[in-house]
């Protein structure tokens, strides 16, 4: 069965992952991989905002430069179709609405990071997303 998924140019930012076919509401699609590490040795790239480590709720984070897949190319959206789920460890990324094939998939980053929200932290984690509703930033707020 091929892929319900593929990664492409996105116009959003960068490489984005787009439906292949149709997915429907409640869809487990992809599940997002990568090297479990402690928080504390997690890679903090300063020069690299865009490279998101995924917190699970038992301290350690998903790198998903080692050893992730196309998941890690899932652009955030401030009204996405899509929602990431901690399952067991695990983290699932689930169609929120029927998605169109060609649809670039989304979901929600909610990033949280470990200074004081200021001005310049949304300016550095800026929203890209041009949602009608956009909130200007992926942190969440």
């Amino acid at each position: 069965m091929p892929s319900p998924i593929e990664v492409r140019r996105s116009g959003i930012h960068g490489r984005g992952v787009f439906a292949t076919q149709r997915i429907l509401k409640g869809t487990r699609i992809i599940e997002y991989k990568g090297k479990r590490v402690a928080d504390e040795e997690a890679p903090d790239e300063k020069e690299s905002p865009h490279t998101f480590n995924f917190g699970l709720s038992n301290g350690k984070v998903i790198d998903p430069i080692v050893g992730g897949n196309d998941a890690r190319w899932i652009n955030h959206n401030c009204d996405p179709n899509c929602e990431a789920i901690e399952e067991r460890g695990r983290i699932f990324i689930y169609a929120k609405r029927t998605i169109k094939p060609g649809e670039e998939l989304f979901y929600d980053y909610s990033l949280e990071i470990d200074e004081p929200i200021t001005e310049e932290a949304k300016k550095q984690y800026e929203c890209l997303c041009g949602d009608e509703d956009c909130r200007g930033t992926m942190l969440g707020i």
